[in-house]
């Protein structure tokens, strides 16, 4: 009423019927002391109390809206949510990079945060208090307390340097045990990972010689020593192209690297939360598949 200075113009805009807002505008006069809309001539206009409540109604609409708009719908146009997503850089290291791309693309008012799944983080906790809406990663077995969905499968293979004595010679499960490995610092206290988790269950273990946490810098590390990355193939694949080292098969016969995503019930109907997933499969499955 006080943008449009009209009852009847102020109705229509409302849906409403004019007796009910004019019923409104006498209960806000009440509250307010003071008549807020008044005639002048054919029309009306606000008093200098009506004129300072313009913006702080503008400002309370403006919360409500954006308190209630998830429950309506998510547009990611108009948008100014945070999304907030955990995960490693051993998926595939373009994935990250495209999925801040085409968020920013599809939700430019939004920001977006990358946090690290780190030997100090808890993903559970995390997620569970709303620190991060998405976790990414893979688990030999995923928790079942959480909601999650699968995002491709990858084969697992061994990264070396070009000059590896196992390029020429190939290796054995023997040598390839006691070869010295590199892998990546564990993401939480007592995590093992995928790899040694499964040589574990098969009663072997590797010799780790080096631990980095930082996944992207692992092939560098190995093609300048012999040191060997065993990981999915679509990360070294990305890596063999620039940097001098090979893919060889890996002696033992590991079940296939699955990525998932996992999410806490506090936003599986969040239609913010739903968007975000839905990005986050999207770019999963437009990374060149592993031949």
């Amino acid at each position: 009423m006080l943008t449009e200075r009209s009852v009847s113009r102020a109705a229509v805009k409302l849906g409403m019927y004019q007796p009910a807002v004019s019923a409104s505008l006498k209960r806000l006069r009440e509250l307010a002391g003071d008549p807020l809309l008044v005639r002048s001539g054919a029309g009306m206009v606000p008093t200098d109390t009506g004129l300072r409540m313009v913006e702080p109604s503008a400002s309370i609409l403006r919360a409500a809206e954006m308190l209630f708009s998830d429950a309506r719908g998510f547009d990611p146009r108009t948008a100014t949510t945070t999304f907030r997503v955990a995960a490693a850089d051993y998926l595939d290291p373009q994935f990250l990079p495209q999925l801040v791309a085409q968020v920013k693309a599809q939700a430019p008012a939004s920001q977006i945060e990358i946090h690290p799944l780190t030997a100090s983080s808890d993903y559970h906790a995390q997620l569970a208090h709303g620190d991060v809406d998405v976790v990414v990663g893979n688990w030999l077995k995923p928790p079942q307390e959480l909601h999650i969905a699968p995002l491709f499968a990858d084969r697992i293979v061994c990264l070396v340097a070009n000059d590896h004595p196992a390029v020429k010679r190939g290796w054995t499960q023997e040598s390839w045990l006691e070869a010295e490995h590199i892998a990546p610092t564990p993401t939480h206290p007592g995590a093992r990972g995928v790899i040694d988790e499964f040589l574990e269950s098969q009663g072997l273990a590797r010799n780790i010689t080096a631990r980095c946490p930082h996944f992207g810098l692992l092939p560098p590390m190995v093609a300048a020593s012999l040191l060997v990355l065993t990981t999915g193939r679509q990360f070294c694949e990305r890596f063999a192209r620039e940097l001098p080292v090979r893919i060889l098969e890996c002696p033992v016969a590991f079940p296939d690297l699955v990525y998932y995503q996992l999410w806490h019930e506090r936003t599986h109907q969040s239609a913010a939360g739903r968007w975000l997933r839905e990005r986050v499969k999207a770019v999963a499955a437009g990374l060149r598949p592993s031949t």
